[in-house]
């Protein structure tokens, strides 16, 4: 081992990592999109993005104005899911509300509704919602449904209901929303900034017209590329380590997997982003080129990875045709090795396409810049 340490010490390979190394330490442009962008997406994201659905401007008619209409009423808004904005003895009001936006749903309580509730009746409320915001609109619609459900059970005795349900929340009990969308930011950002950082630097040899100098030294093509890349890779696994450290400390992301078999995988993927990074640098001349064209690449990774929303959702054609991408099968890993613990044993399969992945993408990509270089 100590006598293969020194020979790469005093190899040609060894000494063009050291001025690949030394060259992107200095320039600052490429550091900052190497740490910057990926945090700032991180934080974002992980705030921003919420399936939750909360402070729905609420319309109310109450007519009948009693006690059990007012407990109704209370439900409502007693997690912060609705606020009542307006309250108006007229339904035209209410309509008018909803239809200039001012309101997301209306509430019209009928004079009735404590007489009905006293003789064992049904008593119908009515509400109105607006759908304009079709997601919105069907969160709030369930929201409704089980308010109302939920206020129909505390009428009637426990010992009435035919069903005791005990539901039992797994792997993310405080059903934090931020646990779902953090590890695939996380493999997002690793997506855009391996593949833009590896091409652009690439084709920066071109631009410049450094790589005809480097045409002139005595190391092989091989070399060349792998002194290239390596400081890169090395770099970014400092930002998924960046990337992870954040997610533990703002969000409070568990890990409950294996730390050295999550970085094995992590490096996997690193080496996808740059065999992508590297298939561009050899399809393009200039870096606005690579800029544009990864545009056409990183966006369907994206939207077919199950980063944003779950790939369940998507129509059946998409789900066969998203098994193909890689960022799908990382973030399945990165979700299961952190909130679960699950080992290489239920990975296996997502381990196998992402390394298959992989090794075809640099490949390929090589094989194309080595007879380029030639």
């Amino acid at each position: 081992m100590v006598k293969f340490l020194e020979n790469l010490l005093d190899s040609r390979l060894w000494a063009l990592i050291r001025k690949e190394t030394i060259q992107i330490l200095k320039n600052r442009q490429l550091l900052f999109l190497l740490l910057f962008p990926p945090t700032i997406q991180l934080l974002v994201f992980g705030f921003a993005l919420s399936p939750d659905v909360k402070h729905l401007k609420l319309a109310l008619a109450d007519y009948s104005n009693t006690e059990q209409s007012r407990e109704l009423v209370a439900a409502f808004t007693n997690n912060n899911i609705f606020e009542v904005e307006a309250v108006s003895a007229r339904n035209r009001d209410l309509v008018d509300a909803l239809r200039v936006g001012k309101v997301t749903a209306a509430l019209i309580i009928p004079p009735e509704f404590r007489r009905d509730l006293e003789r064992g009746k049904s008593a119908q409320i009515q509400m109105f919602i607006d759908a304009a915001d079709a997601n919105t609109a069907g969160i709030a619609f369930g929201y409704a449904n089980q308010i109302v459900r939920e206020y129909g059970q505390t009428l009637v005795s426990a010992a009435t209901s035919p069903v005791d349900a005990q539901v039992t929340i797994l792997y993310n009990p405080g059903l934090k929303s931020s646990w779902f969308f953090v590890p695939g930011v996380l493999g997002l950002a690793l997506t855009l900034t391996s593949v833009l950082v590896s091409s652009a630097t690439l084709v920066r040899e071109k631009d410049v017209g450094t790589l005809e100098q480097l045409l002139m030294t005595p190391a092989e093509a091989w070399e060349i590329l792998l002194a290239k890349l390596a400081p890169l890779f090395v770099l970014l696994i400092g930002e998924a380590l960046l990337a992870l450290g954040l997610a533990r400390l703002v969000f409070g992301l568990p890990f409950l997997g294996n730390f050295a078999l999550f970085m094995v995988f992590t490096s996997l993927y690193i080496c996808v982003g740059l065999g992508i990074g590297l298939m561009l640098a050899t399809l393009t001349r200039s870096q606005t080129q690579v800029v544009l064209t990864s545009f056409f690449i990183n966006l369907p990774l994206i939207q077919l990875s199950g980063a944003i929303a779950p790939v369940e959702t998507m129509p059946r054609l998409f789900q066969y045709i998203s098994l193909a991408n890689p960022l799908r099968h990382y973030i399945a890993i990165v979700r299961g090795m952190l909130l679960k613990g699950v080992g290489f044993e239920e990975l296996w399969l997502n381990v196998l396409v992402l390394g298959s992945i992989a090794v075809i993408l640099m490949a390929v990509s090589s094989a194309r810049f080595r007879s380029q270089l030639s």
